[in-house]
Formats: C-alpha cells, sequence, structure tokens
C-alpha cells in the first residue's frame, strides 16, 4: 500500500486546483501508470533523477518510480467538527494517512472568494488547527469515559492509558497540536491505535501570488518552514509539454517544479528513504522508512522475500554509476555482501537472495 498524505484547508485556498495538478503527473502507462482511486484519491510518482540514470546503465526501458498517494478533503469550515459544511464528512478519510498536507491561501485574488469574507493566513491556518483539535478531542472524550470504567476498578493498563489520554486532552485543550506531546515508546503505542489528526506529520503549503517567493511569506508561517507554491501556475504546467513546461519554468526563474517539492517534503518528513532495484528487466524505486533492514527492504518487493530472505548484494548509487552497473562495480570490489542485520542506505542498489 502507498504512503498517503491528506490534503487539507479552507474553502477556497487553492487545495483542489493543487490536488488536480498534482494528480495529473503521470508516469508513462507502460510503466507504473498514474491512476486515480476515486475522484478524492491520486497516486502521484516521487520525482527522482537517480531512476534514470540507472535505466540508462543497465539498458532498461522500464522505469518504475516510488509513489504517494494524495486524498483531496472537502475545504473544512469553523464548525466542522460539529458537522458544518462538508468538511467533517471527510475527517474521517484522513484518520489514516501519514501525513497531512495543510495548504494555506497567501495569494491575493477578489475573484476568488474567501470563505472568511477576507484573507487571513493566520486565522485560516488556526482555523484549521481548531477544527482537527476539535475532532481529536472528540475522539479522546469516547475514549475516556470506556478507559475510565476500567480505571475505576483499579486496571494497571486502563490506568496508563487513562494517564495518557488526559495527557493529550490537556494540550489540546491548551491549543497544542497532539504531535508536539512527548511520549514515551510504551505511550505512542497506545496513541498510535487512536489515529488521532494531530499526532501526524504535518506539511505546510503555502499557496503564493504568482511571481511571489517564500521570502514575502509572513513571519509566523516562515517559521512553519511551508513550501511556497502557486497552484494557479502549477495548473498551467500540467497542460503544457514537457519543453513548453520547461521553458515557461525558465521564464519564471523555477529550478523545479512546486508540485516536485511538496512530494518531496512529504518524503522527507515521513523520514522516508529509497532503494533501487535495477536491471534488464526494469529499474525501480522502492520506499522504506529510515532504520529499515535489509530482509524489511527486501519484503517490500515480496513478502516471501522477506521470510526467506537469506543475503542481498549492495552497491551504493554513486558507486554504481562511478563503475557503469553491477560488473564494473564487482570488479572494483564495491559490492558487498550484507546480511539480516543491514540498516539500507538511501541510495542503495540492492539484488536479494532468498529462499
Amino acid at each position: 500500500m502507498a504512503l498517503q498524505i491528506g490534503i487539507v484547508g479552507l474553502p477556497n485556498v487553492g487545495k483542489s486546483t493543487l490536488f488536480q495538478a498534482l494528480t495529473r503527473i503521470a508516469v508513462p502507462a507502460e510503466n507504473f501508470p498514474f491512476c486515480t482511486i476515486d475522484p478524492n484519491v491520486g497516486v502521484v510518482a516521487v520525482p527522482d533523477e537517480r531512476l534514470d540514470v540507472l535505466a540508462k546503465i543497465v539498458h532498461t526501458q522500464k522505469i518504475v518510480p516510488t509513489t504517494i498517494e494524495f486524498v483531496d478533503i472537502a475545504g473544512l469550515v469553523a464548525g466542522a467538527h460539529k458537522g458544518e459544511g462538508l468538511g467533517n464528512q471527510f475527517l474521517q478519510h484522513i484518520r489514516e494517512v501519514d501525513a497531512i498536507a495543510e495548504v494555506i491561501r497567501v495569494f491575493d485574488d477578489p475573484d476568488v472568494i474567501h470563505v472568511a469574507g477576507k484573507s487571513d493566513p493566520k486565522n485560516d491556518m488556526e482555523t484549521i488547527h481548531m477544527e482537527l483539535m476539535m475532532a481529536d478531542l472528540q475522539v479522546l472524550d469516547s475514549v475516556a469515559d470506556t478507559v475510565g470504567k476500567k480505571a475505576r476498578g483499579q486496571d494497571k493498563q486502563a490506568l496508563t492509558e487513562l494517564a495518557v489520554v488526559e495527557k493529550l486532552r490537556a494540550a489540546l485543550n491548551a491549543g497544542t497540536l497532539a504531535n508536539a506531546v512527548e511520549l514515551n515508546e510504551e505511550e505512542q503505542g497506545i496513541v498510535h491505535r487512536y489515529q488521532l489528526l494531530t499526532r501526524k506529520p504535518f506539511v505546510f503549503i503555502a499557496n503564493i501570488t504568482e511571481g511571489a517567493t517564500g521570502d514575502s511569506l509572513p513571519d509566523f508561517l516562515q517559521a512553519m518552514h511551508p513550501v511556497p507554491v502557486s497552484a494557479k501556475i502549477e495548473a498551467e504546467l500540467t497542460q503544457l509539454d514537457s519543453a513548453e513546461a520547461q521553458t515557461f519554468m525558465e521564464e519564471l526563474g523555477m529550478k523545479e517544479t512546486g508540485l516536485s517539492a511538496v512530494i518531496r517534503r512529504g518524503y522527507e518528513t515521513l523520514d522516508l528513504i529509497t532503494f533501487f532495484t535495477a536491471g534488464e528487466k526494469e529499474a525501480r524505486a522502492w520506499t522504506v522508512h529510515r532504520g529499515a533492514t535489509a530482509p524489511q527492504a527486501a519484503g517490500k518487493i515480496h513478502t516471501d522475500f522477506e521470510k526467506g530472505f537469506i543475503r542481498a548484494e549492495v552497491v551504493s548509487y554513486a558507486d554504481f554509476v562511478a563503475h557503469n552497473g553491477w560488473q564494473g562495480a564487482k570488479a572494483a570490489g564495491k559490492v558487498r555482501m550484507e546480511g539480516k542485520t543491514y540498516i539500507v542506505q538511501d541510495g542503495d542498489v540492492m539484488l536479494f537472495h532468498f529462499n
């Protein structure tokens, strides 16, 4: 299952425009087809120039990038947690996403009406956070009622769980997101079951006016280290062929699309790394969490690979390229045999041996 990022924001902040632009980023159908699972979910390739280089070295035409799913959530409004607007219907859709991308309107356009009557980025962010926190409080209140009964009977597990619930409720009631609350490993395991929205990592996206830069953002927003994107420009870029898009970007002084930056930031926020498999049949990128072992990486390809893992041939991307593939890297002594305890590194090119 692909990793998922849920896109949230107030109505008319450019959230759906951004989503539509994101989900038009397709890789060739004969390789790994872009697909829309339903009108609100799109699968997007993670941009990685290394994959094209590997494909040329191993002489394969089949390139399969790793992917991330984006889930578009209907615009939230004040009171969404109580059923106001449409957003409440979709809050449950992002309970299971891995991270939340929050789109904040910074652009000026009198033709695009703001739901509150005027654009106020700080107020917009506070509104979104309030709705997510209130939705989380509803979950915690329900858990507290259930666990509290057992805790009154001096059930040790219930007492531990109730203490965690109360810690989170206190933070949320004070206006602090749950992801800012420090928890030990046991507490993290308990909280994970609740699927709290504000416990998830956040990626902030500033939808800026065409021609603006990240330096022009308000101080409070710059502190969030947002990805500055003009959803309008990104939508225009998706309508152009690659040559036209490149020319347009050069005219605007863009080194990469904002969408690529969003995808990359999401990947970084989730602390993910990429390893590769490369041969005559295909060159392919795979996603694992930083710290994954070789057998866990093998399991991304097929569960049988993890169960029957014997060893892995491993070479760094830099050495693979420098020595022009497997044969040259082996001749130069750059290919290593690694066992079950090996921690996969970003850019590793791997060949698994399994029973």
